[in-house]
């Protein structure tokens, strides 16, 4: 009894740590917190099964717990093998374990996943996949979905070379750089702090264009503009970053996002 009651201590306070009280504000904003997962497929495996796992099991499952928009996607330009993304949201970290508990027992996706989960060894859908868990930033603390129109997606990852390096990128982020995309017009969907997964520490965050062209006229006019010369010339933000990755993403047909 002891233990249970600490753990269930433990996940309420580790849930607590990620609310953000607005000065002022009556009520605190709640920051959600994002599930990144990475599927890479095999050569030969039933890649059609995944996504039809996605599309009418596990989509719908998450949906009827009150998780959505789930995003789908694909890469711009495939590597083989291929690869498929998934950007899940959730309330917090307790609505994170709650959900996946919810789902696991329900009957109706149990049935809708039967296929899937029973796919022989020699059918494979997936090699392995990994799954990062993301804090949003206190300045965008929800996900926000583009409209339904066809786009490209950006994700970009920025890996620190200390905790505090992060952290000062992550201020820059909050002393100037939303309005900077705002007027590039490089949308951000998420922006989030990795708070469980691999080459921590980073964080991650995701744009979206109505196409490349429109993705390389935003990065040109946000290096020129005059607000983000200014901070990248201020001293508090030297050596936030050590390494930038990024991959370029296209939405597959029952994408939520």
């Amino acid at each position: 009894m002891h233990r249970r009651s600490f753990i269930r201590s433990s996940l309420a306070v580790t849930a607590a740590t990620f609310d953000h009280t607005v000065a002022g504000a009556k009520d605190p904003v709640q920051k959600e917190i994002y599930e990144w997962r990475e599927y890479e497929t095999r050569f030969g495996g039933d890649q059609k099964q995944l996504e039809n796992y996605l599309k009418t099991a596990l989509i719908p499952a998450l949906n009827k717990y009150g998780v959505k928009p789930v995003g789908v996607f694909k890469e711009w330009r495939p590597s083989d093998p291929a690869r498929i993304y998934v950007l899940t949201p959730y309330a917090s970290i307790e609505n994170y374990l709650s959900v996946n508990a919810k789902v696991k027992a329900d009957a109706a996706y149990l049935e809708n996943s039967a296929a899937y989960r029973n796919i022989p060894v020699e059918k494979a859908a997936y090699s392995r996949f990994t799954s990062t868990l993301l804090a949003a930033f206190d300045g965008f603390p929800k996900l926000v979905s583009p409209a339904g129109e066809a786009r490209m997606f950006e994700l970009r990852t920025y890996e620190g070379y200390s905790e505090d390096a992060v952290r000062r990128k992550i201020k820059m982020f909050h002393d100037g750089e939303f309005p900077i995309f705002e007027r590039a017009k490089l949308n951000p969907v998420f922006c989030g702090e990795v708070i469980a997964g691999d080459r921590m520490p980073r964080l991650t965050y995701m744009i979206t264009c109505s196409s490349m062209e429109e993705r390389d006229k935003g990065w040109t006019a946000f290096l020129a503009d005059p607000e983000w010369k200014k901070l990248v010339s201020d001293p508090q933000y030297a050596n936030t970053i050590s390494k930038i990755s990024n991959v370029f993403l296209v939405p597959v047909s029952f994408s939520q996002v």
